[in-house]
C-alpha cells in the first residue's frame, strides 16, 4: 500500500511539473495544451518501461491525474495553485470500485480485496454500499483507512425552516434559535499532548530510533485529534441539514484571519480558530444541504457581533463581553453569539422570507449563495 501511495504521488508530481514548466514546449510541438488524455497516454508508455510502476494498478495512476485535473479546475475558479505532494502529508491512493469487492464477515468486520494486493480485514464504521464508484485508501499515523465513494438520490425534501449560524471560539457553533455547541474538550487535551510531543521530537537526534518512535507518537496524536474533530463536525452539520432547509453563515476568510504575526497572543488565537474547524464545517454543511435540496447562504460578516438584533443599531459598546450583548440604544440583552446568529440569518434571503426577528431589513447586497461563492 505504501508503494501504491508512492506511485500515485510520483505520477501527480510528475504531471504537475509537466503542466507547470513544459506547457509552452508541448503546445508548440503538438499545437494543443497538456490535458488529462495526453498525460494518460504518457503514463501508459512510462508503465511499459518501468517495472515498479507496472506493478501498480493503472487506476491508481489515472486517479492521480484526475486529482490534478480537478486541482487545476479549482485554480481557474480562483483557488490556489496546485502544490506538490509530499511523503509526510500525502500517503493515499484511489482505485475503481469494481476492482475492490467486499465481503461481510460479521457485524463489525468485512474483507476488502485490493487489486494486486489481495484480501485484508476491514473494521466497519458504517454499512458499505453495494457498488462503490471508487475506494480511497490512506495512511494516518500507523493505521490505514478505506473510504467508499458512491452515488445516491436526494435524501429528503428540504425542511421549510431557516436558521443563522455563528462560528466562534468559545462556542464553536451557535444557532439563531439559541442552541450552542462546542467541540469536545478531549481535542484540546490531545492537541496539548501533541505540542508537548513535538517539543520532545525537536530534541531527538535525527536518524535515531527514538526520533522515529517519537515521530510516530506525534502523528498518532495528530490523527486522533483530527478524527475526533471531523466526527463531531459531521454530527453537527448533519443535524443542521436535517432540521433546516435554508442556512446562513458568515463568509469568512479563515486563511487571512489565522495569518501569523502579532506575538504570542495572536498565535494562541490563530490556534484556537483553527482548532474549531470552521472551514471544514462550512464545506460539510454545504454538500449535505445540497443532498437534501436545501440552500446555504454566505453573508457579509461585517458588524454582525455589534448590531442589535432588536433595533438594528450598531455600536461596539453593546458587546459587553465575549458572551454578553446589551444594546446601548434600546437595552435589548441576549447572548452575544445568539444575537450575531440572528443578524446573520436576517442578512440572507432566508431571513427576508421567514417570519423575521425584528424590523431590520436584510442586507441583500452583501450575501452570496454557495453556487456564486464557488464560481467566485
Amino acid at each position: 500500500m505504501r508503494q501504491f501511495a508512492g506511485a500515485a504521488r510520483f505520477i501527480y508530481n510528475l504531471a504537475l511539473e509537466q503542466r507547470r514548466d513544459w506547457w509552452r514546449q508541448f503546445k508548440a510541438a503538438t499545437g494543443r495544451p497538456i490535458s488529462w488524455s495526453s498525460q494518460s497516454r504518457e503514463v501508459s508508455e512510462l508503465r511499459a518501461s518501468t517495472d515498479w510502476l507496472a506493478a501498480v494498478p493503472r487506476s491508481v495512476c489515472e486517479s492521480a491525474l484526475r486529482d490534478l485535473e480537478r486541482a487545476y479546475a479549482a485554480f481557474w475558479r480562483g483557488a490556489g495553485f496546485p502544490g506538490f505532494r509530499t511523503a509526510d502529508r500525502n500517503r493515499t491512493f484511489r482505485v475503481q470500485g469494481r476492482e475492490c469487492p467486499t465481503r461481510r464477515l460479521n457485524r463489525r468486520w468485512a474483507a476488502l480485496r485490493l487489486p494486486k494486493i489481495g484480501e485484508m480485514r476491514l473494521r466497519l464504521t458504517r454499512a458499505i454500499p453495494e457498488q462503490a464508484i471508487s475506494v480511497s485508501v490512506r495512511q494516518a499515523g500507523e493505521k490505514w483507512f478505506a473510504s467508499f465513494s458512491y452515488e445516491h438520490d436526494a435524501i429528503d425534501a428540504p425542511m421549510p425552516l431557516e436558521v443563522g449560524v455563528d462560528r466562534g471560539v468559545a462556542n464553536t457553533i451557535t444557532l439563531s434559535n439559541g442552541e450552542r455547541y462546542s467541540i469536545p474538550a478531549s481535542i484540546r487535551k490531545t492537541d496539548a499532548a501533541r505540542r508537548r510531543g513535538q517539543r520532545v521530537l525537536c530534541r531527538r537526534k535525527k536518524g535515531s530510533r527514538r526520533r522515529l518512535k517519537q515521530r510516530l507518537l506525534v502523528a498518532e496524536l495528530h490523527r486522533r485529534a483530527g478524527a475526533t474533530r471531523t466526527h463531531w463536525l459531521h454530527e453537527r452539520s448533519t443535524d443542521i441539514a436535517r432540521q433546516f432547509g435554508q442556512v446562513a453563515i458568515e463568509k469568512l476568510n479563515v486563511a487571512s484571519m489565522t495569518r501569523s504575526g502579532g506575538g504570542a497572543k495572536k498565535r494562541g488565537l490563530n490556534r484556537s480558530i483553527l482548532e474549531q474547524g470552521w472551514s471544514i464545517f462550512a464545506s460539510m454543511l454545504e454538500y449535505k444541504l445540497v443532498e437534501r435540496g436545501g440552500t446555504l447562504y454566505y453573508v457579509n460578516p461585517a458588524y454582525t457581533s455589534q448590531t442589535c438584533s432588536e433595533c438594528g443599531s450598531v455600536n461596539a459598546e453593546s458587546r459587553k463581553s465575549q458572551a454578553v450583548f446589551q444594546c446601548v440604544e434600546c437595552g435589548h440583552a441576549a447572548h452575544a453569539d445568539t444575537n450575531a446568529a440572528i443578524n446573520i440569518l436576517r442578512r440572507s434571503p432566508a431571513g427576508v422570507e421567514g417570519a423575521g426577528y425584528g424590523p431590520v431589513e436584510a442586507q441583500t447586497g452583501a450575501m452570496l449563495t454557495h453556487r456564486e461563492n464557488l464560481a467566485a
